[in-house]
């Protein structure tokens, strides 16, 4: 069974937090003490909210699946997503818990050290009846597996069978494993088509230091594909056809908070463009790498047309960093 016409492009659902991060932070002032930093901004992030912001820059039509607290900071993410044109009708607001938040002293290398507040986001649950609503889309993209209390207890799972059953393509992220989140990916990597952890996840959970070997074990999980999230070396990918290695964009790097999310944006875009595995590959790869050059997680990216012609000027990093 497949959507016909559907209403969205892509629904990103899951982790949605509030960050507020300052730059550069050397070191933290002793007792009541005072330190200067060049700027300090407030913007929506998380492993769904990252990803989506960034795809609709881009400019693919887009909805999320989240749950905020009734609060300023659930205020402050419900209307920066609609004064960018994301559709919040899917969006969750509770008096149970506050918005999810994070403050991230930023290093001078671009750094993120967190400072995590959990809240709204462990509220977050989709009952059997409202998945047809979330599945009205192209694309789902499934972010903040290990920070999502409520789904994790095998809801996600559910929620992922049935966007497979319904023939939609499906992405899935995490955040923070931990040795119970294998346990957890077993129920969720049959309806995952491509699962896209940063490669320093990928290789705890699957307890290798060889990415051919963790990608292989996820795959015999039963995920379609996996794509690692490497940093300056860019990204690993693996497929039935083989694995190959896709190199990073240079950039002058000012924080590096959300460049994974960023990568999963772009990705998702890229697919529902048309573009072919290689090429969507490419439009991550080049969003992680301008969110790179700001601060926050959707900093950089301004719209298609300047992130292509980012593609085709800048350079890229030597393939010796592999």
């Amino acid at each position: 069974m497949t959507v016909d016409n559907p209403r969205f492009d892509a629904v990103f659902a899951g982790l949605t937090i509030l960050d507020i991060a300052g730059r550069p932070v050397s070191s933290i002032p002793d007792g009541g003490g005072i330190a200067f930093v060049e700027e300090i901004r407030m913007n929506p992030a998380g492993t769904a909210s990252g990803a989506l912001m960034n795809a609709a820059k881009l400019g693919i039509s887009c909805a999320t699946s989240a749950c905020l607290g009734r609060d300023e900071k659930g205020d402050f993410i419900e209307n920066r997503y609609r004064a960018m044109g994301i559709d919040c009708s899917l969006l969750q607001r509770t008096g149970a818990m506050a918005t999810s938040a994070t403050i991230l002293p930023i290093r001078p290398n671009g750094e993120r050290p967190a400072l995590h507040c959990r809240g709204a986001s462990d509220e977050w649950w989709l009952d059997e009846s409202e998945f047809d609503a979330l599945c009205d889309t192209r694309f789902l993209h499934h972010g903040g597996t290990g920070f999502l209390a409520k789904m994790d207890r095998g809801q996600s799972a559910k929620l992922l069978a049935h966007a497979k059953a319904r023939g939609l393509t499906v992405t899935l992220d995490l955040i923070g494993p931990n040795d119970e989140t294998l346990g957890q990916l077993k129920d969720l990597m049959p309806h995952v088509d491509y699962f896209m952890p940063s490669m320093e996840e990928a290789l705890f959970i699957a307890g290798t230091a060889d990415p051919s070997d963790a990608a292989a074990r996820f795959r015999d999980l039963g995920a379609t594909a996996c794509i690692f999230k490497w940093g300056e070396k860019g990204s690993f990918i693996s497929t039935a056809d083989g694995d190959w290695r896709l190199p990073a964009f240079k950039v002058n790097v000012s924080d590096t908070t959300g460049c994974g999310d960023a990568y999963c944006g772009g990705f998702i875009a890229g697919l529902s463009m048309g573009y072919d595995l290689e090429e969507a590959c490419r439009l991550g790869t080049a969003v992680s790498g301008l969110v790179a050059t700001g601060l926050g997680s959707d900093a950089g990216v301004v719209d298609l047309e300047s992130t292509l012609e980012f593609i085709r000027t800048a350079s890229i990093l030597d393939d010796d960093n592999g």
